[in-house]
């Protein structure tokens, strides 16, 4: 008799052409054909637990699933065996058993994202889909003295969706870092402006909204330190727009207990 593990994936995808991450009744989504990819291999109805439920249109390089199993296949095997079950634009990074009582999203994370701007007279249409087009000229060191204000532990109720249904939800977050930077001649990238944010957890759009807040940062329509009042509102009012969600992308999810991505780093140097 076959003894349940549980298997923990870490998976890549371009958003562009699904409905957002979780499993949806009005359209493709990403864990749609994880479940579906796993349950062929497994020859089980699998439906998987995800950590980062992404919006339509945005990117990971690291979000995390779990699924139970019975199949006897090695918890490391499973990252080859679903490669190729899958479309080109989602793939598995790395597979590997992890405790039963393992949960993705109820377990302690730091996480961080980065949202790409592609900022030029000109748009390029081979950076359309994971870059935030802007003709306007951004000031990234404006914006990076801006985001510095957001690290440390603040209410971020300011940079949370206005359609969040919750008005009590907990709203402080921890920022261990946010940084914005511009590529530079040598590589090509001097037209790429990055916002990259680590934290223990994030609102609802919260990445997003400060995008969109930076933005206007860069343009110079509001100044660094207005970062500062601008969390202190603690109103939706008070920040910027919501940047589109092409330019952003989940870049990876750390737990605490364990870390799934310094193995994939480990894996990956030994290719």
């Amino acid at each position: 008799m076959n003894i349940m593990k549980r298997i923990m994936l870490i998976i890549a995808y371009d958003g562009t052409n699904y409905c957002g991450f979780q499993v949806q009744p009005n359209g493709v989504t990403v864990q749609e054909l994880v479940n579906r990819a796993v349950s062929e291999l497994t020859g089980e109805e699998i439906r998987t637990i995800g950590a980062s439920r992404t919006d339509a249109g945005v990117h990971a390089r690291g979000n995390v699933v779990v699924f139970d199993t019975k199949a006897r296949m090695p918890g490391d095997k499973y990252s080859y065996a679903l490669n190729p079950r899958l479309p080109d634009d989602i793939k598995v990074q790395l597979s590997r058993e992890v405790s039963p009582d393992f949960h993705p999203r109820y377990t302690d994370t730091v996480k961080t994202y980065e949202y790409r701007i592609l900022n030029r007279r000109m748009p390029d249409p081979t950076r359309r889909l994971n870059t935030l087009f802007n003709y306007f000229s951004l000031d990234a060191d404006r914006m990076q003295a801006a985001a510095r204000y957001l690290e440390g532990t603040h209410d971020f109720r300011s940079f949370q969706a206005s359609g969040e249904t919750n008005p009590d939800k907990e709203t402080v977050r921890t920022i261990y870092s946010a940084s914005v930077t511009r590529g530079n001649a040598a590589d090509g990238n001097e037209d790429l402006i990055t916002f990259r944010i680590t934290g223990n957890g994030f609102l609802y759009n919260m990445v997003r909204i400060l995008a969109g807040t930076l933005i206007e940062i860069g343009r110079g329509k509001l100044e660094p330190e207005d970062m500062k009042k601008i969390m202190d509102a603690r109103s939706r009012d008070a920040a910027g727009p919501t940047a589109p969600p092409q330019g952003l992308t989940l870049v990876e999810i750390r737990y605490p207990e364990w870390e799934p991505w310094e193995v994939y780093e480990n894996h990956e140097s030994n290719r």
